[in-house]
């Protein structure tokens, strides 16, 4: 089964400094029939202007991963990191036990444009930690590239559940296929760019589908198109 949710129907808020569609219930919105999906918590499509951010605040028990579509995000946070995430580059943040952190724009002039996703870990307490690298537009051609797994997954980012998050690049006519792991999994795919169909499903970009009890996901590239999806419990 795959349920799509389009662009226009995620929940959208302007703060001014921060522009930002949140695909679950989050802050002020508050939906409880769209809470999560399986172990992923928070899923938000965000656009910080020049010289904007959020201030120091903490966080615990939750695998933050963030993925910087364009501009550049400054962190820094309670256990002594601080970097700069570039376009390509994902971010794991483990809050575990309870960390602080801060997040800005690096410019005071452009926009960054950022994915922010929040996963239930596997246990609670565990040691904050920290960690980024940079994955190529060369890497994810053509391709679904693992860049976050649950530490099973040569070459990626670690987090505390048995989730493996994907990044793509295709070119039109281009396509990937997802074998769905074993077991009783779901699968969020997000369009950040272009268009695609997924098995029967057309999804333009801003579009997610929600996917539940397929073995197989074929992608196709109606247009040039970027995407992440995530293979979840």
């Amino acid at each position: 089964m795959i349920n799509i949710i389009k662009s226009a129907d995620r929940y959208f808020a302007d703060h001014g400094w921060l522009k930002t569609h949140w695909h679950f219930s989050f802050s002020d919105y508050y939906d409880p029939a769209n809470m999560n999906f399986s172990k992923l918590r928070v899923f938000n499509d965000d656009v910080v202007k020049g010289g904007g951010g959020f201030d120091m605040h903490p966080h615990r028990d939750m695998e933050i991963v963030t993925y910087v579509l364009a501009g550049e995000l400054a962190h820094q946070d309670s256990i002594g990191n601080a970097g700069v995430v570039h376009p390509g580059e994902v971010q794991v943040m483990s809050a575990g036990k309870g960390i602080y952190h801060a997040e800005f724009n690096n410019s005071k002039s452009s926009d960054v444009h950022l994915l922010q996703l929040w996963i239930e870990p596997r246990h609670k307490g565990n040691a904050p930690r920290w960690e980024q690298r940079q994955f190529t537009p060369q890497e994810r051609g053509g391709k679904l590239l693992p860049v976050v797994s649950g530490g099973d997954v040569p070459g990626t980012l670690s987090i505390d559940q048995d989730a493996t998050i994907y990044v793509s690049s295709l070119k039109k006519g281009e396509g990937a296929t997802h074998a769905v792991k074993s077991g009783h999994r779901h699968v969020y795919l997000f369009v950040t760019k272009g268009d695609v169909t997924v098995n029967d499903a057309k999804l333009s970009a801003g579009d997610q589908a929600r996917v539940q009890d397929e073995t197989t996901l074929e992608i196709a590239a109606n247009n040039d198109a970027e995407l992440i999806l995530l293979d979840l419990p």
